[in-house]
């Protein structure tokens, strides 16, 4: 796991079952600092959470697009859109991520367990395991290389709300 001073290769805590109306949760990162915060809003169509720094700058939002069927979550980022869904056809466990004018992610492993990974052109950009805390009910997210970490706690997040969903 990577130090505070290690920017490309930070570990994140995330808190499993997050997702509840109105919800309100810190993302810490490996030195349990608070570094983002998720803030959980109802609207009257859909789902919608902000995450923001620890100095309460948003930096993501997350919300539940409505389709024929819920399986889509629209991410929005520095000045960028994303989607996270379920390929319409394919096989074994993932999620395609299309970013607006980026390089897009897919998403793969196992979801429920939190054991995944998030690559872009093939080359892992980060990890979701339980494995690194021992805290209950949380799991972390290690970063490798150049990536927002904001795009990727947000994906996560979209992850499980799919999952659960599903």
């Amino acid at each position: 796991m990577g130090t505070k001073t290690d920017q490309k290769n930070r570990c994140f805590m995330m808190k499993e079952k997050l997702f509840g109306i109105g919800d309100d949760f810190w993302i810490d990162d490996e030195s349990g600092d608070h570094v983002y915060k998720v803030d959980g809003k109802t609207h009257r169509l859909r789902d919608t959470w902000k995450l923001e720094d620890a100095n309460g700058n948003e930096v993501a939002v997350i919300r539940e697009r409505m389709l024929s069927v819920r399986d889509a979550i629209k991410i929005e980022f520095g000045g960028k859109t994303a989607t996270v869904k379920r390929p319409l056809i394919g096989i074994g466990e993932k999620y395609n991520v299309d970013i607006e004018d980026g390089d897009d992610l897919k998403v793969k492993g196992d979801f429920i367990g939190h054991e995944y990974s998030i690559e872009r052109d093939g080359d892992t950009v980060a990890e979701v395991s339980k494995k690194w805390f021992a805290v209950r009910e949380s799991y972390g997210i290690q970063l490798h290389g150049d990536i927002d970490p904001a795009l990727i706690i947000a994906v996560a997040l979209a992850v499980d709300s799919l999952k659960d969903e599903d």
